[in-house]
């Protein structure tokens, strides 16, 4: 724990060099002053606004702005947010009983430069001592005159305090700890600043005002605010149970406030759920992360009693922030993230902040990456997650409220649209059309489904069989282009300029032209894996059916449970889990019930294997999640075949949506009844 905050001590002063408004240095403010308890606490904001600050303080956990004006007419802002190591500082002293002070210079102008400051999660990472040693072994930002004038009138103050008996506690930037640290042990002179400043408004900020300018997302400070006095009770869940579709219809005539009521409680559960589970057991390895697999799961490890002294994590805070929301997204949509999406936005995101100079992405990155790597009603529920702060109304009983742009505080604002689907509004009949039919008792559709002469429904088998001829063409093309050759142009231009190469390459002054080389045979058979079934439980129904025609493949398929879903009579809609497709027609025998498969570990080692078995063509396209073993590829060798494998996520989402689902009938007169019952095909 001690490792976490560092402080810099002179006689009964302990100063705390802090990056300004940043969690982790306010979470090291925290800790200090729960262990140290001094008697006066003082902080690097001006000592004209003190009355004015403490006033908002005071409002938390409502996040106050203070608006004034410079003597050159400019407006000048000061948010009061909870996350905040100089707010935390006044705020314990004020709960506490002790003096809370502001002891800087009024030097009556904003300090709008930029320092180039490593992460703040490095603290976390490092520790507070190392990581100021190595800002302050590489220099900070070059020293201005009105620095040097409000350290000194910092010190002077300071030396005050310290005459007055007891601890005191200092928190400012680290830029001048170390100088007034230095200027204590001088005589100094009284700076010549404002003493008092008139026309400073202290307004009530609007929740839509939070996320632009707050430098922490909103559901951060919320889970501070959760965490500061203990942890938050165990949320209970039933906030995300879906309503009937009756009592949805009566909650939008009542203009959908209870909707919104629902949401904003979910937003609060999943923040609690959150503030639970985001500190770092000092027992774990630094290394250590949480398992995909846990990401993915809606449970999470039982914090202990005291988790609330622990330091809060932020990648892991991140983490529970992304789990919340994939449950959210879950219960809005009916769909779930995927290990290869997850796996992707983590090494995006990553990415994006390693090229901003962070080592985790802001609230910006991290939307946006859902938005890249998912879809944009992932991005809209990461989005709405992250800007929760429940106590934050839009008036306020005791100030006026403000809105406040980004624009107005920093340049460079970046924005994302994101539009979330809207479900479809079915408009109003003008004329009397016959309706769909229903079931006059509760299973009388699946009496119809006796099992025998089952059947596919057509428009679905087209909708596959295109797919499976776009999956011979690219593995056809792609074997073409590993095997084409690429050469500086002499006497032939063979098959053509290759441009990427002459561009890549212009500083030689060269042209390169392209070879390309056939590929002799085709692709055979095509497999796909949406879900490996790695349990064997979720896609138990396993089938083989036959192409009814020339044009038509055969098809060994697992998918749910046959008459789970019941759509019409004798109709039910399935989801595959995974099929192979092998041309020409009916030669594929029952590949479940052959003895010789039974060897074989799970269910998609069984189709590749049929599909290496029945291809008449040398190649094999196996499109998954995670390529096939590589005992398999020696396997194809040794039978002249070679599997050529694309990662599923090549693939676009809406696609891979519509192949899945698709429509077991119970006998071939169903197909004239089916187009009443089945849509969107």
């Amino acid at each position: 724990m001690n490792g976490f905050w560092f402080t810099l001590q002179h006689e009964r002063l302990h100063i705390m060099p802090v990056l300004h408004e940043r969690l982790e240095f306010a979470e090291a403010v925290r800790l200090a002053l729960e262990e140290i308890r001094p008697q006066i606490v003082a902080v690097e904001l001006p000592a004209s606004l003190e009355s004015h600050v403490l006033r908002a303080v005071q409002r938390l956990p409502q996040v106050s702005v203070l608006l004034y004006e410079s003597s050159r007419g400019e407006p000048l802002y000061l948010p009061i947010c909870p996350a905040d190591p100089l707010v935390e500082a006044l705020r314990w002293a004020m709960e506490h009983g002790c003096t809370a002070c502001c002891v800087d210079v009024d030097i009556d102008s904003p300090m709008l430069w930029h320092e180039k400051l490593p992460d703040s999660y490095a603290a976390f990472r490092l520790g507070h001592r190392e990581f100021y040693q190595a800002v302050v072994a590489h220099g900070l930002q070059e020293l201005h005159p009105w620095d040097r004038l409000r350290e000194q009138g910092m010190a002077l103050r300071l030396q005050r305090l310290l005459g007055q008996g007891g601890q005191v506690f200092f928190v400012c930037g680290m830029a001048h700890a170390q100088r007034i640290l230095e200027d204590l042990r001088s005589k100094l002179p009284e700076p010549m600043d404002r003493v008092q400043r008139k026309g400073v408004q202290l307004f009530h900020l609007h929740p839509d005002s939070m996320v632009e300018i707050m430098t922490e997302p909103p559901l951060f400070h919320t889970i501070y605010e959760m965490r500061r006095k203990g942890l938050p009770p165990e949320p209970q869940d039933n906030a995300l149970e879906p309503p009937s579709s009756a009592q949805g219809r009566l909650r939008l005539l009542h203009g959908g406030a209870s909707m919104m009521q629902d949401r904003a409680r979910a937003c609060w559960n999943a923040a609690q759920w959150c503030a639970r589970r985001c500190h770092r057991d000092l027992q774990e390895s630094p290394a250590a992360g949480a398992g995909l697999r846990e990401l993915l799961e809606d449970d999470g490890p039982q914090p202990p009693a005291h988790a609330h002294k622990l330091p809060m994590d932020r990648q892991k805070l991140l983490w529970r922030w992304l789990q919340r929301a994939a449950r959210m997204y879950r219960y809005r949509t009916g769909e779930s993230l995927q290990p290869w999406q997850v796996h992707g936005l983590m090494r995006f995101s990553r990415n994006y902040a390693l090229l901003e100079g962070r080592l985790l992405p802001d609230f910006f990155q991290w939307v946006a990456s859902a938005k890249a790597c998912v879809d944009e009603d992932f991005a809209y529920e990461v989005w709405e997650l992250g800007r929760t702060y429940p106590w934050q109304g839009e008036n306020s009983t005791d100030l006026p409220t403000t809105r406040i742009r980004g624009e107005d505080l920093w340049l460079g604002m970046r924005r994302l649209r994101i539009r979330p689907r809207v479900p479809r509004k079915k408009r109003p009949q003008a004329f009397p059309v016959r309706q769909r039919k229903k079931e006059t008792h509760p299973g009388q559709w699946a009496e119809a489904l006796d099992g025998e002469a089952l059947c596919s429904y057509p428009p679905e088998d087209l909708l596959v069989e295109r797919f499976g001829g776009y999956l011979r063409q690219k593995g056809v093309r792609l074997l073409s282009e590993e095997r084409s050759r690429v050469e500086p142009f002499t006497s032939s231009l063979l098959d053509g300029i290759d441009l990427r190469e002459t561009l890549r390459n212009w500083h030689e002054g060269r042209i390169y032209v392209r070879e390309t080389r056939r590929v002799r045979g085709g692709v055979g058979a095509v497999v796909v894996i949406f879900d490996p079934d790695e349990d064997g439980r979720k896609y138990p129904y396993c089938m083989t059916w036959y192409g009814e025609h020339e044009q038509e493949s055969d098809m060994a398929f697992y998918a749910t449970p046959l008459g789970l879903k019941m759509v019409g009579p004798g109709i039910s809609r399935c989801e595959y889990g995974g099929f192979v497709m092998s041309y020409p027609p009916r030669r594929m025998g029952d590949i479940w019930k052959d003895p010789v498969y039974q060897v074989l570990g799970s269910k998609p080692e069984v189709l590749l294997m049929a599909a290496l078995d029945y291809t008449l063509e040398p190649y094999v396209v196996y499109v998954a999640a995670r390529p096939p073993r590589f005992w398999f590829h020696t396997l194809a060798a040794r039978m002249g075949l070679k599997i050529v494998y694309l990662p599923l996520g090549q693939f676009s989402s809406a696609t891979l949506k519509r192949l899945r689902g698709f429509h077991v009938l119970s006998g071939r007169d169903k197909r004239l009844i089916a187009k009443d019952y089945i849509l969107g095909v």
